[in-house]
């Protein structure tokens, strides 16, 4: 008969304790996140927990402090699409996306919070993702939306919890946001092509029904004006690839002799070189080619794209920061941030 082997003995908070030579109730609230710890106490207690591989008993901790260790990313969209072109391809397919949830990975998962992906793209979907939140699934919310006429935002205001808006509401709201100055990064475009000799210029926009679309548009023509342009031919493209080449073709129908084109997303630029290249318009030379993002589409693009920067994955990481701020402790509204956009030169321009 073989001799029955105990379980290895699971270390406790006391153990921790001792060898932090703190006491009980330290140790616990360095594990459930108090932002009250001295720094140099909390590096104390931590490398005591790796020493003893004490792991907290999660359930046993949601019944203390009330949290699931989790957040939701939610990303709301105007309408289901056809089964054809699912969210999911559309999403990964789109370095947005990717770039969000990548600077969100880079603060959340040191924290130990888990992330959970949700979409909202109907009134059903937006009704089960209120049920699940207000059901306590989550302990706050980072809610990406693209179009400007969205109720989620005033309705995730009403449900008090925690949440962060990638973007501002086109709508006033408490709720903390984080955006790049998109006003500011179109004027970089405008001041780029107007600095480059470039006279007969024309603009693929973004949706006009979302605020991204209407603000870099607005912004690009009031910037060109300030230079004495003001006969800007437009078309309206749609944020994607197929998008852009479609918009670029109706441009060019416009005005079949611009020198300069600014592109208000690099995936549509990305769709649109093509269609300049089989038009025999060589870029930079017969038309200079700017677009906004600087995401992998702009180092995809040939000629490499001229383009402006907003710095996604640094945002998303400040959306994190702020949720989790909200998420720690009681306080006033958290602050809200814009980070400048930057030009980024290569090729096309």
């Amino acid at each position: 008969m073989t001799a029955e082997v105990e379980p290895p003995v699971r270390p406790t908070l006391e153990d921790v304790a001792a060898v932090a030579g703190v006491s009980r109730a330290t140790v616990s609230r360095v594990i459930n996140g108090a932002t009250t710890v001295d720094p140099a106490l909390r590096t104390v207690v931590e490398e005591a927990v790796a020493t003893t591989g004490y792991v907290p008993n999660r359930a046993a901790r949601s019944l203390v402090t009330r949290r699931t260790d989790s957040v939701a990313l939610v990303i709301s969209e105007r309408e289901r699409r056809p089964v054809s072109e699912p969210f999911a391809g559309r999403m990964f397919s789109d370095p947005y996306f990717g770039r969000v949830v990548s600077g969100l990975l880079e603060v959340l998962r040191p924290a130990g919070i888990q992330m959970v992906l949700m979409l909202a793209d109907d009134e059903p979907s937006r009704t089960q993702l209120l049920s699940y939140l207000r059901h306590g699934h989550v302990d706050g919310v980072v809610l990406v939306t693209s179009h400007a006429d969205d109720p989620l935002p005033q309705l995730l205001q009403e449900t008090r919890l925690p949440a962060v808006l990638a973007g501002r509401p086109p709508r006033p709201s408490s709720l903390a946001y984080v955006e790049v100055d998109q006003q500011a990064g179109a004027r970089l475009a405008a001041d780029h092509l107007a600095a480059l000799g470039r006279r007969r210029i024309g603009t693929i926009s973004g949706p006009q029904d979302r605020p991204a679309g209407q603000v870099r548009l607005a912004g690009f023509l009031a910037a060109l004006a300030a230079h004495g342009i003001e006969d800007v031919a437009c078309a309206e493209g749609d944020f994607t690839h197929l998008g852009g080449a479609a918009a670029m073709r109706r441009l060019l129908a416009e005005q079949p002799g611009l020198d300069g084109v600014f592109i208000a997303s690099d995936l549509m630029a990305l769709g649109a070189l093509p269609v300049l290249q089989r038009a025999g318009r060589d870029v930079p030379s017969d038309v200079a080619v700017v677009g906004f993002d600087d995401s992998s589409a702009a180092a995809a693009c040939d000629p490499p794209l001229t383009t402006v920067r907003q710095p996604v994955e640094e945002m998303a990481a400040e959306m994190a920061r702020l949720l989790l701020k909200q998420i720690g402790g009681p306080g006033g509204p958290s602050p809200s941030m814009v980070f400048p956009p930057t030009l980024v030169r290569r090729q096309s321009a």
